[in-house]
Order: structure tokens, then sequence, then C-alpha cells
């Protein structure tokens, strides 16, 4: 079957598709991300229900289990508690990223 009669028999059936310009798709797991670059992907709306499909080799990509420290967090650490950046940053990392949990580390208070 050719794609116009395709496309006539779904828009029959009342299946929609549309294909949509993407330029990467990550589907994160529990843990690891498959990542999907310039993949061909479809949005298919099947009697109000919208589905996409993805075409394409996926790479694997392990999670981190570090947490995203950011300047500002140190900043208040640093500004809340007088310590040095480099101990602010460990205190954070211990804490797992948890300001609140690191100040207190740093005050001896935990």
């Amino acid at each position: 079957m050719n794609s116009r009669n395709m496309a006539k028999a779904m828009k029959r059936m009342g299946i929609q598709q549309t294909e949509i310009d993407a330029k990467e798709v990550i589907i994160r797991l529990k843990d690891k991300e498959l990542v999907f670059e310039n993949p061909q992907v479809a949005k298919v709306n099947m009697m109000g229900q919208e589905t996409f499909q993805v075409i394409g080799k996926p790479q694997e990509r392990e999670l981190s289990t570090e947490p995203e420290i950011s300047e500002e967090d140190i900043q208040t650490i640093m500004d809340q508690t007088g310590a040095e950046k480099e101990a602010a940053l460990e205190a954070l990392k211990k804490q797992k990223g948890d300001i609140a949990a690191a100040i207190l580390d740093l005050k001896g208070e935990e």
C-alpha cells in the first residue's frame, strides 16, 4: 500500500499522524538515560489519545549520582556559616545537595 492510500485509510479510522522535527529525545529510566539524537518522531492521535513514536538508535548514558550544586547554593552556605568555598562545597556534597542540612552540618548543629 502506498503512503497516500495509507494516509486515507488512517484518516477513515480516525487516526491522525504528525511528524515532529525533533533534535533529541531523552528517555530517563531509573538507572540510565536513552538518548536518541536526530530521531524520526511522529505524534499519533487515535480517538483523542496521543502517542509518540520514536525511531532511531539510542545511546545509553549513566545517570549521575552527584547532586547538581550551583554557585548560588555555595554562596548561600558561605553567607550563613562564614565557611570557605571548599568547605561549603564539601558540606553540600556530603548532604547530597541539601542546603539546610549543609548549613547545620557546618555550624555543628546536626
